[in-house]
């Protein structure tokens, strides 16, 4: 399947690194990570963007969420992290207004990762508008507030802004992680240059990969807080 084909070429064929001397440490453009043709506007001031494209069913986005989520505090008030739930699919679609749901509620942060354990820990899945109204009733949501928010036009007009970024950022697996509107990075990447490493290997070359690309966006973005896509943004 589309998803999968980067974490299948890392994870299973292991392929070797294209660059000479490219590893986490030393992260190579077009090895480690890569640079988008079209630089993406950010709103994140002289902070750092750092964007996550997930879906809530992806065995490796599962995987690579707590230490996501380790390394998103230790960054502090360096960084402005965002999530966008993706969708290949139609099916993928009420997972996309759940996460926005949640979003609108205001309880990602105590349910985010309990969607991650209930797809792939209780293995039930949510794929579809009762499935998930039965889910956010057993957390203790609202039955109709839940559903009032989830077929509202705030949330599809949010499902559409990501879709709209998925094709800006030419997202073509998950978890992918953006930063700054500029360079994309993900443990499928990073395996190019980290032959026949096992996952959790994979995850941590792309978190250090991570660091280093926020130091540089960092530096690009000068004393005068401007990012290297909003410098490129027509004036209007």
């Amino acid at each position: 399947m589309r998803f999968f084909k980067h974490a299948l070429a890392a994870l299973s064929l292991g392929l070797v690194a294209l660059g000479a001397g490219a590893s986490p440490a030393n992260p190579q453009n077009g090895v480690d990570y890569r640079t988008l043709d079209k630089p993406q506007q950010t709103d994140s001031g002289k902070k750092v963007e750092v964007t996550e494209f997930f879906w809530y069913s992806c065995p490796h986005c599962n995987a690579l969420e707590p230490a996501l989520v380790d390394w998103v505090k230790k960054q502090g008030d360096k960084i402005v992290f965002k999530r966008v739930p993706i969708a290949f699919r139609d099916s993928f679609v009420p997972e996309q207004k759940l996460y926005y749901t949640l979003e609108t509620l205001g309880r990602l942060d105590d349910l985010h990762p309990k969607v991650f354990q209930s797809v792939h820990e209780q293995k039930r899945p949510l794929n579809s508008e009762a499935s998930i109204t039965t889910w956010a009733v057993a957390q203790g949501l609202d039955k109709q507030k839940f559903l009032d928010v989830y077929n509202s036009f705030g949330v599809q007009s949010k499902v559409g802004r990501a879709k709209q970024l998925q094709v800006a950022y030419q997202i073509d697996g998950v978890p992918l992680i953006a930063i700054d509107g500029r360079y994309l990075t993900s443990p499928s990447i990073v395996g190019n240059s980290m032959r026949n490493q096992p996952e959790e290997a994979l995850q941590a070359g792309t978190l250090q990969v991570m660091d280093w690309l926020v130091a540089k966006a960092a530096k690009e973005k000068g004393a005068g807080g401007v990012s290297p896509a909003a410098a490129e943004a027509p004036k209007k």
